[in-house]
């Protein structure tokens, strides 16, 4: 390594750099020297490819570079030698309408190795994958200290231990720090390959952002904006009232391009308030006779306010037993239902609510969310579940009446966001309601929580309302984010449990 360096410049290749570039690849591979690129080869790459051909020059000097062609996936995977994919290295099997780029070579002087400059090869070309819109990166790497285990070990356990840091191999191990992942392993790739016996390992990067069937419009949104609804329990006098006081917030927090409104749990529970002479359960029951009126007037806001909203829950009654449910209403005009899986002492003793059986996620034009009903959100594997299908952001309605109540559902809400690698919003009501039995004190603060890495809040919270006032709460969440975060957070914790040991399904 010089002991000084003035200036490094990562750009794309010219025909110019040919000689030092030359150069450079005979002091990269002493073992294969005559194998190096022919001029008429690269021109032809630049011709096919020019985006494609990459270099590292240190101070004038061309001491590395990266090149690659395009093929479609399928042609990637089935091809087994280098010869092959290269087309007798001419280049013929570029395929302008490939969906992968795949890496032909890249090498890196050795006087000028301990400088990660290899890394910023592999970035630029990642960074190329997700700008073309590409699938993914593939390539067959060498392993050359193989042939030093040749006869204790097979390539696929040399593979396993490298993996697990038993054995260090200059070119997979770099590959494998730099996310790919192995495919297959490969016999016969290179010829005259002396040191990795000939095999190599198929490995792949697959680009998080790819985009199969781009739209022009209706696109699935990267960054959403969140409308918690903080609702004041009130006396009302009717249903009109109340749905004067819904459609206030909803045209806010629409007015402001909200994509979701959050309503908190049982947020129509004033009205109880003509019921009050009855029994707790006779009065529950009384309230779910509103809730089909509620839902056909939230479909009509969704509609012209053109926001997905999130009906807090009601009661519902079905087959005589009562539910806590509530509904997602789209701005397309749809709707779908949700239920409270597990009910509260409290909802038993009073109310007699029963609780649903259906865990499920949803479809919307945000892309995937989930919805669980307060005390469902104290349970960890509900949420699991619908991270697995492949939930972005949580919806957690709630009431609670004491700040212990609330401090539970918000500390289960934030280890949701953690373990799920999701975003969650929870939005409860607030104040009193002195002429509704069972309802006399709320206690609540909306909040949205994030994961805790660098791309996020260091304390994961998003942000948060006033506690115990009536407000609206605008958030805006980015859903790339999370992606970035699937693929290279500083932990993983999706993608590293243990399937070996354990696993969690629904019945």
């Amino acid at each position: 390594m010089p002991s000084t360096i003035q200036s490094i410049e990562l750009r794309n290749l010219k025909i110019e750099d040919y000689k030092e570039l030359k150069k450079s690849m005979i002091e990269s591979y002493p073992e294969m020297a005559e194998s190096f690129w022919k001029e008429e080869q690269l021109e032809v790459l630049l011709n096919k490819f020019p985006a494609g051909q990459l270099v590292i020059v240190v101070d004038g000097i061309v001491v590395g570079s990266a090149l690659s062609i395009l093929v479609t996936e399928d042609f990637a995977f089935k091809t087994k030698t280098y010869k092959e994919i290269t087309g007798n290295f001419e280049f013929s099997t570029h395929n302008p309408a490939g969906e992968v780029v795949y890496g032909i070579d890249v090498f890196i002087n050795p006087k000028y190795r301990g400088l990660r400059l290899g890394r910023r090869l592999y970035d630029v070309r990642k960074e190329l994958c997700e700008q073309l819109n590409l699938k993914s990166i593939i390539f067959a790497g060498r392993i050359p200290s193989y042939g030093k285990y040749k006869d204790e070990i097979t390539p696929k356990v040399y593979i396993e231990k490298v993996k697990k840091k038993e054995i260090y191999d200059p070119v997979l191990s770099f590959q494998l720090s730099n996310d790919f992942h192995e495919v297959r392993v490969l016999q016969n790739y290179l010829v005259g390959d002396t040191e990795s016996l000939e095999y190599a390992v198929l490995l792949e990067w697959n680009n998080i952002y790819y985009d199969d069937s781009p739209k022009l419009i209706n696109t699935t949104k990267s960054v959403v904006r969140l409308g918690l609804i903080q609702w004041q329990m009130r006396s009302l006098a009717n249903l009109e009232a109340l749905f004067d006081q819904a459609e206030f917030f909803i045209d806010t927090v629409s007015g402001y391009g909200s994509d979701f409104a959050l309503f908190p749990e049982f947020f129509t529970a004033p009205l109880m308030a003509d019921y009050n002479h009855l029994s707790e359960a006779e009065a529950i029951r009384e309230l779910a006779r509103h809730t089909e009126a509620v839902k056909l007037k939230f479909q009509e806001f969704a509609i012209s306010y053109n926001i997905n909203i999130i009906t807090g829950s009601m009661p519902f009654i079905e087959n005589e037993h009562v539910y806590n449910v509530g509904f997602l209403c789209k701005r397309d005009g749809t709707n779908e239902m949700y239920r409270k899986i597990h009910i509260t002492p409290n909802e038993v003793f009073h109310w007699g609510i029963t609780g649903g059986d259906v865990i499920q996620t949803f479809d919307t034009d945000c892309g995937k969310i989930g919805i669980v009903i307060c005390y469902d959100v104290e349970f960890p594997e509900l949420s699991r579940l619908m991270a697995d299908e492949g939930m972005n952001i949580l919806f957690v309605p709630f009431l609670t009446d004491t700040q212990n109540g609330y401090t539970r559902v918000k500390h289960c809400a934030q280890a949701r966001a953690i373990e799920n690698e999701c975003y969650v919003a929870i939005a409860g009501c607030v104040g009193n309601l002195p002429k509704v039995n069972n309802m006399d004190i709320q206690y609540a603060q909306a909040a949205v929580f994030t994961p805790s890495d660098f791309a996020f809040p260091s304390n994961g919270i998003k942000a948060e309302a006033t506690p115990n006032t009536e407000m609206t709460l605008i958030v805006d969440v980015d859903i790339n984010l999370l992606r970035e975060l699937h693929e290279h957070g500083s932990v993983k914790i999706l993608k590293d449990r243990r399937h070996d040991l354990y696993s969690l399904t629904k019945k």
